[in-house]
């Protein structure tokens, strides 16, 4: 969760809350003509639309590729057409894994960058409801200095920005160490639900909507696990903290290392690789576009009223947005073992026994957290000149505390399973960027705390039954301060009116 910035409409126009229409032919490629102008390609990537019935179209500055769903091509996609140069072209997962690798080409260009599974994330965008008319994907090197100039960036489709790291450890994994594997954030549920036993329940998914597929090389022995304790790194970048781990900078994330499977290649996050778009990818196995948080913010169809999930103000009620027909790693956890789930300092908490969002729907406070001078496991050094990592501190040291209530009053019955949502990752990596000295320090503050809910497990006896996974959202890029812009002064320049979401949801109005 990103606490400080709060989407919000920049250009609104006069229709903004009547239900909304897909834009015209005309109003897309007015659009289009200011979006792949030439001045805008140092901040415009690609932008991708639908063409309704299973095609779609990307495209940039200096080609286009147009696409359709096709059950029987491999990969379930086949190309239509291609003008000049195909944005698409490279869908390598491997490229820039390894930091040396990443470091070594800061700020890719489009040539330079992979995009995995392209065809696959802009198809589910589009199947929602309330997409937009245009998509539009950054670059590598954008800095939104207008909101804020993060140092560290990401939402882009780019391999880098995508990239989460994804570990497991525990009952019934294999144990691989750093392992030549990929997967997409989507496979994590079923993957970790094969560890307690099953993937499917009297024939059917566990997952009641399931975009992902067991990850069959991390599992080695399904259904040893009688627990799960799932931790999410928000923001963290898989290649940082691999090195960070290998060199003895977080020592309980090498523990997991050691004793399971890292992904070297990371999990990828879904289009958008954004905040809660992708927790809830995650918790339910199902791409933003089936599940129904769309994007930090979007646009409801229906209405034309602006819609934010991802705000102190929102993330409790969030849930409201999740597709009624799609349940989470907490349902799906009890159908495999009887027991209770629970769910701290997350959004996407549905189907959950115990909640930090339930507490405060209800109107109760989980437990204070000590004044910033007294906070365990806090690097002072950036505790007290920076909000936004004082917040993560004190949010992620709540829910160490809240796991420790958890699993005290169990009566030697913990949860099935755990859910445990870090933040101060992600306020570090945005703040310093990725490969900063506060980068670092939010790494080890982190280990820190894992630390603690390792020996929380150890002290319950329950160890040996236990399966642990952790895992971010999205990856994180260095961005380049000097590529600023921002396309809204460009279309609202030619006329073009739009609402822009999220940012680069385009929600096209007017002749």
């Amino acid at each position: 969760m990103q606490r400080s910035t709060v989407p919000r409409p920049r250009q609104a126009y006069a229709s903004a809350m009547t239900a909304l229409v897909p834009a015209t032919t005309r109003q897309r490629d007015r659009a289009l003509e200011v979006l792949l102008r030439g001045d805008l390609e140092p901040i415009v990537d690609m932008v991708g639309w639908s063409w309704g019935d299973g095609v779609y179209e990307v495209a940039s500055a200096e080609g286009a590729v147009r696409f359709r769903r096709d059950l029987g091509a491999e990969g379930g996609f086949s190309v239509e057409s291609v003008t000049g140069r195909n944005p698409l072209a490279v869908q390598d997962q491997t490229r820039f894994a390894g930091l040396e690798a990443e470091r070594a080409t800061p700020h890719p260009s489009r040539r330079q960058n992979s995009y995995p599974n392209a065809f696959e994330q802009f198809a589910q965008l589009f199947d929602h409801p309330s997409a937009p008319d245009l998509c539009v994907v950054h670059s590598a090197s954008h800095n939104w200095a207008d909101q804020g100039g993060h140092l560290g960036e990401h939402g882009s489709l780019g391999v880098v920005q995508a990239r989460a790291p994804f570990i497991v450890a525990g009952a019934g994994v294999s144990k691989l160490g750093m392992a030549d594997i990929g997967c997409r954030l989507v496979d994590v549920a079923p993957t970790v639900l094969r560890l307690l036993g099953a993937d499917r329940h009297a024939g059917q998914p566990l997952l009641s909507h399931q975009d992902g597929s067991v990850v069959d090389a991390l599992v080695e022995g399904p259904g040893r696990a009688r627990h799960l304790v799932g931790r999410r790194w928000d923001g963290a970048n898989s290649n940082v903290l691999y090195d960070l781990a290998r060199g003895g900078k977080a020592p309980n994330v090498a523990r997991l290392i050691e004793s399971g499977t890292a992904c070297r290649y990371g999990a990828l996050a879904s289009l958008p690789t954004v905040t809660l778009a992708n927790h809830t990818a995650i918790l339910t196995g199902s791409h933003p576009g089936h599940h129904g948080i769309l994007h930090n913010a979007w646009v409801d169809r229906r209405t034309g009223a602006q819609v934010i999930t991802n705000s102190p103000a929102t993330w409790a009620t969030s849930m409201r947005w999740l597709d009624p027909g799609v349940q989470t790693l907490h349902h799906a956890a009890k159908r495999v073992r009887p027991g209770t789930t629970a769910s701290i300092n997350e959004p996407c908490d549905t189907g959950a026994d115990y909640s930090t969002m339930d507490l405060l729907r209800n109107g109760e406070r989980p437990p204070p957290v000590p004044g910033a001078g007294d906070l365990p496991d806090a690097t002072a050094r950036f505790v007290r000149p920076s909000k936004d990592y004082r917040w993560g501190s004190s949010t992620d040291h709540l829910a160490v505390e809240q796991f420790r209530q958890v699993w005290a009053d169990v009566d030697g019955h913990p949860p099935v399973f755990t859910w445990v949502n870090f933040t101060l990752t992600d306020a570090a990596f945005h703040e310093g960027g990725p490969y900063s000295e506060m980068a670092a320090s939010a790494v080890r503050d982190s280990d820190a705390r894992l630390g603690r809910i390792l020996e929380m497990v150890e002290q319950a006896g329950v160890w040996d039954d236990c399966a642990f996974f952790l895992v971010a959202d999205h990856g994180m890029e260095e961005t380049e301060p000097a590529v600023r812009g921002d396309w809204d002064v460009a279309l609202a320049e030619a006329g073009v009116a739009v609402r822009d979401e999220g940012y680069g949801f385009l929600y096209l109005g007017g002749s």
